[in-house]
């Protein structure tokens, strides 16, 4: 299990992060909900090594987390973080094969490779394996990321547990790709991976997370199923907008409904 107890992150003055708690099992997937400025990146920087806490433990496995070996870590947990910049002209292929560089111990093998196109697969970007990186969209390189972690923790590294962080993995991403991520994060999570996922999409995180935590300006509001957490009261005082929960017409979960703003559009209109 990655756990964080009583996480407090002050810096500069600022407190980030106040009391916060969070727990990924292998098999589940945890979204991390909550407006701009909520905490929520902040956390994940917490769980994966980033940054310090002012206070409170992180642990993987049973052990805390800064007494593990960086490559022993990166043999087990993987981080897709916001942005990831890359300039050289690496071919698509090179870079899924980076996340095969904490188990190398040479030169890549043919399993490596294996690995690195199988990812590129999941990624749904496998067609792109000798394009030069620099020349793709950014949500092409996004997806192709996603791939580079996946390949690092394709296989279990000696029956250990493994986790898959995401920050924002559908920020540049259309509609049907930014569900074709959670789809492959919800496959991951079935063949026993740990994720947790950092999202501003409310109804993604109730079509794919098993639980979610609400944040609210560094502290948390809500955690747990998404039935129980995406309610509208809930919602309204985190966001600040009317909010209508009905359940989903094609899925067990609620569907989130922002109140449209009639005021606007009337005096949109009589602007024209």
């Amino acid at each position: 299990m990655l756990e964080g107890r009583n996480i407090h992150v002050v810096l500069d003055g600022n407190v980030l992060l106040e009391d916060v708690s969070i727990h990924v099992r292998p098999g589940e997937v945890v979204a991390v909900l909550g407006p701009n400025g909520a905490g929520k990146s902040t956390l994940l920087k917490v769980l994966c090594g980033d940054l310090s806490p002012t206070k409170g433990t992180v642990s993987m496995e049973g052990r805390v987390l800064t007494s593990w070996d960086k490559k022993a870590s990166a043999q087990i947990r993987a981080v897709l973080p916001q942005q990831s910049s890359l300039s050289f002209p690496f071919r698509v292929l090179e870079v899924a094969l980076m996340g095969r560089s904490p188990h190398l111990r040479g030169p890549e093998t043919q399993r490596d490779y294996a690995i690195a196109r199988a990812a590129l697969q999941e990624a749904g970007v496998d067609h792109l394996e000798d394009r030069l990186y620099p020349t793709l969209s950014g949500g092409e390189g996004q997806r192709v990321h996603l791939g580079r972690v996946l390949a690092q923790i394709w296989e279990a590294a000696d029956e250990k547990s493994r986790y898959l962080l995401l920050d924002e993995p559908t920020s540049s991403l259309d509609l049907a790709h930014q569900h074709h991520t959670l789809t492959v994060a919800r496959a991951f999570a079935e063949r026993q991976v740990g994720v947790l996922v950092v999202l501003h999409d409310l109804n993604l995180a109730a079509q794919y997370a098993d639980r979610v935590l609400l944040l609210k300006a560094g502290r948390e509001v809500a955690t747990g199923p998404p039935e129980q957490v995406l309610q509208a009261e809930i919602i309204e005082a985190v966001y600040e907008i009317p909010i209508t929960v009905i359940p989903h017409p094609h899925s067990p979960c609620p569907l989130v409904v922002p109140a449209a703003n009639n005021q606007n559009k009337t005096a949109s209109k009589v602007s024209h």
